[in-house]
């Protein structure tokens, strides 16, 4: 049975991983894997603590892309990967892994997803998530005070001089690549059920 990659990208904040999970829901929970491209952050451990923080981690340089790709690719071969655990704490990764092992159907998640060609080409259904810019920086703001340890001060100002830029450099053009574009993230029920929908029918197909 050919393995569907299902590509979800869209802006920070967006409701990627919301629309991910719910889509997982509607599937068969032992029948999709999940891969996210937060996990792919180039490691800056041997960078001074000062310098990691002044990296810009919108720009598509920032991702290991020729790893992320390899390991879809991979997976869709009925491949297991080893994926990297990072930690946004201290930009770097841990001696850690996550066994990743292939199921029916592989959900591939970032912002930047739709940007690098080696990846659009593994992924059979793309996704872009659309939100609104300010419900956005509102959820980033809350994630990155609750699970990443930053201040507001910090997270306004990398906003500011990075993430709104560069949204608006690589994220918003890739739109152009997507089959489909969700408004309103995980919330848009009708759409999340369209895309269970399509994605059974092509599991069908590809019996």
């Amino acid at each position: 049975m050919k393995r569907l990659v299902i590509g979800i990208a869209g802006g920070t904040g967006s409701g990627k991983t919301t629309v991910a999970e719910n889509v997982v829901r509607r599937l068969a929970l032992d029948a999709v894997t999940v891969v996210q491209q937060d996990a792919y952050y180039r490691d800056l451990s041997d960078l001074a603590p000062p310098q990691r923080d002044l990296r810009n981690f919108d720009h598509p340089d920032s991702i290991e892309h020729e790893l992320f790709a390899g390991h879809v690719a991979r997976l869709k071969a009925g491949q297991p990967v080893e994926q990297p655990v990072y930690d946004f704490t201290t930009h770097s990764r841990t001696s850690e892994t996550r066994r990743l092992v292939p199921r029916d159907v592989v959900i591939a998640e970032g912002i930047l997803l739709f940007h690098y060609p080696e990846l659009r080409l593994l992924l059979d259904i793309k996704i872009f998530v659309d939100t609104p810019a300010d419900i956005r920086l509102l959820r980033r703001i809350m994630r990155d005070i609750r699970e990443r340890g930053r201040t507001l001060d910090s997270v306004t100002e990398q906003y500011v001089q990075t993430v709104r830029p560069m949204h608006e450099e690589f994220v918003e053009p890739s739109k152009r690549w997507a089959d489909v574009i969700i408004p309103e993230g995980g919330y848009n029920e009708i759409a999340i059920d369209m895309v269970a929908s399509q994605i059974r029918l092509m599991q069908e197909v590809s019996l």
